[in-house]
């Protein structure tokens, strides 16, 4: 188990741990000025691609995913923005901070597995975040992604209980690499088949018949349709919301003992410091 403080039960107190955390992922990413810059235009580039992927086949007429193939896609990119930066890419930090040195001295620091996990997934979270509302005010304002109908609240809802339904499979990503190395990877694939079969670039109902009743459980599916539906009709977003919170009820134990035992494996096994 990771060292903890006498008052690390204290509210206060966890709240400082992962306030530093995220500031000191924050004074990272804002030291690399020109990949941040690099990460908006690739995103923007994306958005593009798909418009005009759009414009090649045609629009289509659907209540649920818009009026073209580039709403879809576009708020399928955008939400998986949100999705990779709190699942996958907590992994690629963590094997980051291996391979640097600097991970057994944050493991060692005096903060519970809760803050740590909470700390690791934060930043990477708020960016993303902010990252697609930067995306959907361009797809809006320049590539016509259609938000007339949009509910802003429903949509911060969406992404936020997607967060927390998310995050924990980041922190199982943490884990994986803290036992096994370069675990990321792993953690990677199957990120993106869940991406794949829930609904990021296509409709689950062109999947075949066999998975779809896999598609149609994964908490993925319920970010991207309840974000669809927040943002193109204005309601039907609330189920969606509402099992995502579920999903997070059922995941964040998992993610919090796996990593707990996986950090105490590394500790006994003296391999934080090895890469």
């Amino acid at each position: 188990m990771f060292i903890v403080t006498d008052d690390s039960n204290s509210m206060s107190s966890s709240l400082v741990a992962i306030r530093a955390l995220v500031r000191r992922d924050f004074a990272i990413t804002r030291s690399y000025r020109l990949s941040f810059a690099m990460e908006a235009v690739y995103g923007v580039l994306g958005l593009i691609l798909y418009y005009f992927i759009s414009r090649t086949f045609g629009d289509v007429s659907s209540s649920t995913i818009g009026t073209s193939y580039f709403d879809f896609a576009a708020v399928g990119l955008i939400v998986g923005t949100v999705i990779v930066a709190t699942t996958a890419s907590v992994g690629y930090r963590v094997r980051e901070e291996q391979t640097t040195g600097t991970l057994e001295a944050l493991v060692a620091a005096p903060v519970g597995t809760v803050e740590l996990s909470v700390g690791l997934v934060g930043f990477p979270f708020v960016f993303a975040t902010f990252q697609a509302i930067f995306y959907l005010a361009v797809a809006a304002l320049f590539l016509g992604l259609d938000v007339e109908n949009a509910d802003w609240p429903g949509l911060a809802a969406v992404l936020l209980s997607a967060g927390l339904a998310l995050a924990p499979i980041g922190v199982l990503s943490a884990a994986t690499v803290l036992v096994f190395k370069r675990g990321q990877f792993i953690a990677g694939a199957i990120v993106y088949l869940m991406t794949l079969l829930g609904g990021m670039l296509f409709p689950i109902a062109v999947l075949p018949s066999w998975i779809q009743p896999l598609a149609d459980v994964l908490p993925l599916r319920f970010a991207f349709h309840g974000a669809r539906a927040a943002l193109f009709t204005g309601e039907g977003w609330e189920t969606d919301s509402l099992v995502l919170v579920v999903w997070a009820v059922i995941l964040w134990p998992v993610g919090l003992l796996a990593f707990d035992r996986a950090g105490t494996y590394a500790r006994k096994a003296g391999s934080l410091s090895e890469y």
